[in-house]
């Protein structure tokens, strides 16, 4: 996933203490799969720096899959932080957001329009490649 400004994660990790104080959050990787799966996720974020990487790997596809917006954070102690732990934590689903609805609709606004960005400057790209194959397929 492509980097994300200090700004978003600073309002990411604020958002995350407020679900926490008057909301629901599901901790963990196995707690934040299975909201997922449940359709009840609003919004997931996860730690890119859990090892072995194939832990979380399965989170960034299944929430496309289930059209659940999402963040790549740099640091599990500091996603364990944000949501009231003193150890780490790999991921965490947020069900219901509580008083943070509105900071949490303007994260989410912000990270889905990066990725919309990117997703339509990739189709472009594979339309112009496209069309320099098929060019070069008449000319032969």
């Amino acid at each position: 996933m492509a980097e994300v400004s200090k700004e978003i994660l600073d309002n990411t990790y604020e958002a995350l203490q407020s679900v926490k104080q008057s909301g629901k959050i599901k901790k963990g990787v196995n707690e934040t799969t299975k909201s997922i799966e449940r359709g009840m996720a609003m919004f997931v974020a996860y730690a890119s720096d859990v090892q072995p990487a194939e832990i979380i790997a399965h989170l960034p596809k299944l929430c496309e899959d289930k059209k659940v917006p999402f963040i790549e954070v740099p640091s599990k102690l500091d996603l364990g932080k944000a949501i009231g732990l003193n150890v780490q934590c790999s991921a965490v689903s947020v069900e219901n957001a509580g008083s943070a609805e509105s900071s949490l609709k303007s994260i989410i606004s912000k990270i889905t329009g990066k990725s919309s960005e990117k997703k339509e400057s990739q189709a472009k790209e594979a339309k112009k490649e496209e069309a320099k194959e098929s060019a070069s397929e008449k000319k032969e």
